[in-house]
């Protein structure tokens, strides 16, 4: 072992001088760079949103219901020694004095008492113009805060009354944020907020009031487990009817889809990273053992055994895994606060501090990508003869066992899957290349026979026969050279296809002239006025919906309950009224996935996808639905697949038809407002009683993070090109002394340099187009997978993306090949010869 050491370190330092280890250390760097870089900013994230959960939630845990909250879950929140608040809040309409206008707005009431929130805080302000501050109080008893824009919408000012039911209250403060709002529909409509011993002056809350309370508690980790495992235990025996248990997903839903798709781009490049560099430590590993069997043959014939040489070259290559893994996830470490800047405002307060995490795995993923690609070649230098000192055609390498390469390519695999985070992201990425490869061997061997069949060579140029006799002569290496070479040019053409065709696709998913502001409660009597306002406001593209109220009561004639299923969602969907709607033609921002939407057809819906895949339901069955005590039956013929973040009028449930005679009905829309200041309170001030709903703000925070997210991944994107354009370089001089020595064979018998550097580039040109071509057609399909399972939005490549692939291939291993081999052109003769006869 003492020896095996004493060896390993001694190559090591030569190999070092030499350069030879260069390549290798370089492709294990941007690998591991890559992954903890995307690892570090994950880790951090999650942790900082675990942190902030409880802010925007208001509490640790919080049980939100339609009823008030029972004494007994009270009770055990008090046994656990926890601090608990109750509040509550309802839609209802809030109105300004006749002597000041007397307008009305549908408002979204919240009642609070001292110590909200026992998480975060909330900020107010002295004037609709003011910066907020924090504030740990809560509103004085016959006072209330409200948003700015209810005061725009009403026409007061702070200390002016607010009419509420019975009270009149004094507008004290406004709100500028409020950490436990939360996303859904109603949070939408403008807050007020008011003190809990008020809410009895009002009069609004009556027996059949539909009222939501939340009651938040705070404590210990431990405590509050306690009380989140006994009151999700108490929800599943049905102990309280439409009552759940706050996540942070159910309080930001708006965000949801952004970050996981950000993460998921995130991986998908880092992925592409990590799979290159396993590509270039093969090639270059196998091109460092070929430099080396001289060498092996060598110290076999001056004694050193098998074993000795096999531990020194293990040694050497754990010592330059440990130092590029090492050096790699220092570079990780300081890209990763580049995310920070790029992706600031995800979270809004300082992110926690990593975990060790990142830091194993990514010394991990070097060392398996070292041991795996790199060493099997190697360790065949133990296996030298040392007849080879004299006989140079013996002890060459042969390909690695397919059982060796199965088990690390299977480990490799593992770490790689682990990293995606999504099995589905992680299983296309790497069995794309997988197979990828193999098709990319099949095909450049076929390519490799017919060229030689092809190719004239009694009327070819001189230099299209010498370059297609070059090819020809080494199947084996020019099936290797265009394979690798196509998988370093498919993760290129994949990333720019990710840039700038996938990216435009995710920006539509959610575009900049998305509508902005949602309009309900249009009486019938309305509808034609107010579509007219809105034409004659300057808005010409809007969705114009019935809205109609149904509870589902049965389907294929059985009744149904939320006793029927064991998902808590399905069990909401049951018990709660769906908003239905109808029309002759189907959405067109909905597309049909099963199923045909039949204009006019009678008794006929489509049903959202997501929603037959919740409640179990399938083309062909009939829904019942109980609409204003009417029951009405209809079966389904389509289904629909819905975009809930497209921010155009959607439902889960449409009727066929232009009308549904006999139904209660009130209509809905959604469009983009116009600039013209005054448009929407002349929209409140005509249509008192119509709920208008700006979704600015969020628009604007989803494209905030879209343009951020897409910064990162175009910062990512540099290690990825780096380890393509490595791949590119060591597939192109992988064969670089074989040329040499055949380049001087040919000047030795007459050739030009002119003529010999023809060969060199018609040959480069040759791979690269072949190369380029199949790589373009292999990332289309993949980036096509990726976006429909993966991303969930629709995109087909350009037909001209093969050709332009192919053309990037020739010059790319054109200047790869400018880069790698211009010394064997330059290289003298002699020196070349006597380099073989040694």
């Amino acid at each position: 072992m003492n020896s095996s050491l004493r060896l390993g370190w001694r190559t090591l330092w030569r190999d070092l001088r030499a350069g030879e280890l260069r390549l290798l250390i370089v492709a294990v760097v941007l690998a591991v760079a890559a992954l903890t870089a995307v690892g570090f900013f994950a880790d951090r994230l999650k942790g900082g949103l675990q942190r902030d959960a409880r802010q925007l939630l208001g509490g640790d845990a919080v049980l939100t219901s339609d009823n008030p909250t029972p004494a007994a879950f009270i009770a055990r929140a008090q046994a656990l020694g926890l601090e608990s608040t109750t509040t509550y809040g309802f839609p209802t309409m809030a109105r300004a004095s006749d002597a000041q206008g007397g307008a009305s707005k549908l408002v979204s009431l919240k009642a609070v008492t001292a110590g909200y929130p026992l998480r975060g805080n909330v900020q107010v302000a002295a004037s609709s113009e003011g910066k907020g501050a924090v504030t740990r109080e809560v509103p004085a008893p016959g006072e209330v805060w409200v948003d700015p824009p209810l005061l725009d919408a009403l026409g007061l000012k702070i200390g002016d009354t607010l009419l509420l039911g019975d009270a009149g209250l004094r507008v004290s403060r406004v709100i500028t944020l409020e950490p436990d709002r939360g996303g859904g529909f109603a949070s939408f409509s403008p807050r007020v907020m008011l003190n809990q011993a008020d809410v009895a002056r009002t009069a609004l809350v009556q027996p059949a009031s539909r009222v939501s309370y939340r009651f938040a508690v705070a404590g210990s980790d431990r405590a509050v487990k306690a009380f989140s495992d006994e009151t999700d235990a108490s929800l599943k025996k049905g102990e309280l009817r439409g009552a759940r248990l706050e996540s942070l997903e159910s309080g930001r839903p708006e965000m949801r889809q952004t970050l996981d798709r950000a993460e998921k781009f995130l991986n998908l490049v880092a992925l592409l990273a990590a799979l290159l560099s396993a590509v270039a430590v093969a090639l270059a590993a196998r091109g460092f053992a070929a430099s080396h069997l001289d060498d092996c043959a060598m110290l076999r014939v001056l004694g050193q055994s098998q074993r000795t040489i096999a531990g020194a070259y293990a040694f050497e290559f754990a010592i330059v895994g440990l130092v590029a893994s090492g050096l790699g996830v220092a570079i990780g470490f300081g890209v990763h606060y580049a995310f920070v800047l790029l992706l600031a405002g995800l979270v809004e307060t300082a992110l926690p501090a990593p975990t060790l995490w990142p830091v194993a795995f990514g010394l991990g993923m070097g060392l398996v990508l070292l041991f795996t690609f790199g060493l099997p070649p190697v360790l065949q230098l133990a296996k030298v003869p040392p007849l080879r000192v004299i006989r140079r055609d013996v002890g060459g390498l042969k390909p690695a066992s397919l059982a060796v390469l199965g088990i690390g390519a299977a480990g490799f695999v593992a770490m790689l899957l682990a990293a995606s985070s999504d099995l589905k992201l992680g299983l296309i990425a790497v069995g794309g290349f997988a197979g990828a490869v193999a098709v990319f061997a099949v095909l450049s061997w076929v390519a490799v026979k017919v060229l030689r069949r092809s190719v004239n060579e009694t009327t070819a140029p001189r230099w299209l026969v010498l370059a297609t006799r070059q090819i020809s002569a080494r199947p084996a290496y020019a099936v290797v050279q265009v394979s690798a070479l196509a998988v370093g040019l498919l993760a290129l053409v994949l990333l720019v296809l990710l840039r700038t065709d996938l990216v435009a696709s995710w920006r539509k998913a959610t575009p900049p002239d998305a509508p902005n502001r949602f309009v309900i409660n249009v009486m019938p009597d309305q509808s034609e006025a107010f579509q007219k306002s809105l034409r004659d406001g300057g808005v010409s593209n809007f969705d114009w919906y019935p809205m109609i109220r149904g509870r589902l009561v049965a389907i294929n004639d059985k009744p149904v309950t939320p006793d029927d299923y064991t998902e808590d969602r399905a069990k909401r969907l049951v018990d709660r009224e769906f908003n239905l709607s109808n029309s002759a033609e189907a959405p067109p921002h909905n597309g049909i996935t099963a199923g045909a939407w039949t204009p006019g057809a009678k008794d006929e819906v489509s049903v959202e996808e997501g929603l037959a895949e919740t409640l179990g339901l399938k083309l062909g069955d009939t829904l019942r639905f109980d609409i204003g005590g009417m029951q009405n039956d209809a079966h389904i013929t389509s289904l629909r697949k819905v975009d809930w973040g497209s921010l155009h009028a959607n439902f889960f449930v449409m009727y066929t038809v232009a009308s549904l005679p006999d139904v209660p009905v009130t209509y809905m829309g959604a469009f983009r407002a116009p600039e013209t200041p005054g448009f929407d309170n002349a929209l409140v001030r005509t249509y008192p009683n119509v709920t208008n709903v700006d979704m600015s703000a969020t628009i604007g925070q989803v494209q905030r993070v879209l343009d951020q997210v897409i910064r990162a991944v175009e910062f990512l994107f540099g290690f990825t090109l780096a380890a393509g354009l490595v791949v590119l370089f060591a597939a192109v001089t992988a064969t670089r002394e074989e040329r040499a020595r055949e380049f001087a064979v040919m000047r030795a018998v007459g050739a030009r340099a002119s003529l010999l550097r023809q060969v060199q580039r018609a040959e480069l040109v040759g791979v690269g187009l072949l190369a380029g071509f199949l790589a373009s057609i292999a990332a289309s399909a993949i980036g096509w997978g990726l976006a429909r399972y993966v991303f969930d939005f629709s995109w087909t490549a350009s037909p001209l993306v093969p050709l332009a692939g192919a053309a990037a291939g020739a010059v790319l291993a054109l200047a790869a090949g400018w880069w790698g081999l211009r010394e064997v052109l330059n290289r003298p003769v002699v020196d070349t010869l006597r380099r073989a006869a040694e």
